[in-house]
């Protein structure tokens, strides 16, 4: 499991998503409602590493709103290797230079963190389900291309790491 830095959505974003994870878990795909105890709500993650101090983080994020009133349009869904499947929001300008301006924070402070949420690699998402069947992959896309577009607002941030029990709340 990783530890991350998670951007939430507003309510009715977050409402939603919840909707089409139980229409996923409906076709029989298992969605991100089902792990971990259902500790999950949708969001999308800045950062991701295999653990993270949040004491550490905390400073190197001192005196920054993580948790900035970003507007996101997810446009699309996607999938990566492994058969996990996403909701992915435009990638405006805005959004791209909140995620740089995180990264530099805890990369200047020392803080590890995973090569694919580097800048300029890092693909803004919101996942649905951790690995999707290929014989049930069509119908879940075709769920997802159901609920979008989907406009959403940032209105929260925490560090996270489900598999230790950590939730930190990110100003």
């Amino acid at each position: 499991m990783v530890a991350a830095v998670e951007l939430y959505l507003d309510p009715d974003a977050t409402r939603r998503i919840r909707v089409l994870w139980d229409a996923l878990e409906a076709e029989g795909v298992q969605s991100m409602r089902s792990l971990l105890e259902q500790r999950h709500r949708p969001h999308v993650s800045l950062m991701v590493a295999p653990r993270f101090d949040p004491e550490q983080v905390a400073e190197a994020l001192q005196g920054m709103v993580v948790a900035a009133p970003l507007r996101l349009d997810f446009q699309h869904a996607g999938q990566f290797v492994g058969r996990v499947l996403w909701l992915g929001p435009a990638p405006t300008p805005e959004l791209l230079a909140h995620h740089r301006l995180v990264h530099d924070r805890l990369a200047t402070a020392g803080i590890p963190l995973a090569e694919h949420y580097q800048p300029g690699r890092w693909v803004p998402h919101c996942t649905l389900s951790m690995r999707v069947p290929n014989s049930l992959m069509a119908a879940a896309v075709r769920r997802c291309l159901e609920v979008l577009p989907l406009a959403a607002t940032v209105v929260g941030a925490a560090l996270t790491d489900h598999a230790r029990g950590i939730a930190h709340p990110l100003p």
